[in-house]
């Protein structure tokens, strides 16, 4: 009678630690499987900024048959008034909206959460 109380003693002992063993795989599955989702939408975000780059080159090397005075004036800098925004705050806003922080804390890095605060009010000013 005590060997078997012995046996199911150590039974359990060895099923708490495969239980153990299981919740700690699990941990990094989720984390793993984490990584993967925030890797998949950051590579995608990246290859949607490529394609528009690469759309944008091919804009801008494809030969146009405008005249060359109207070229030239195309060339030249156009005058903002000073309350506007310009091209600069365009392209941030861009970046934002594709996903990317760009306030000087997160600069760059992927938006994960939602709406970053340092962002928004460096887009309002």
């Amino acid at each position: 009678m005590k060997d078997i109380f012995v046996q199911m003693t150590e039974l359990e002992a060895r099923a708490e630690a495969m239980n153990q063993d299981l919740g700690l795989l699990k941990q990094r599955v989720v984390a793993l499987l984490e990584e993967n989702q925030r890797l998949t939408q950051e590579n995608e975000q990246l290859r949607g900024i490529l394609k528009f780059e690469r759309e944008q080159e091919e804009q801008r090397s494809s030969p146009k048959s405008e005249p060359l005075s109207q070229v030239h004036d195309e060339a030249l800098p156009q005058e903002q008034p000073a309350d506007e925004p310009g091209e600069g705050h365009d392209n941030l806003a861009k970046l934002y909206y594709e996903g990317f922080h760009i306030c000087n804390v997160y600069y760059g890095h992927l938006r994960t959460e939602g709406d970053c605060l340092f962002c928004l009010s460096f887009l309002n000013k």
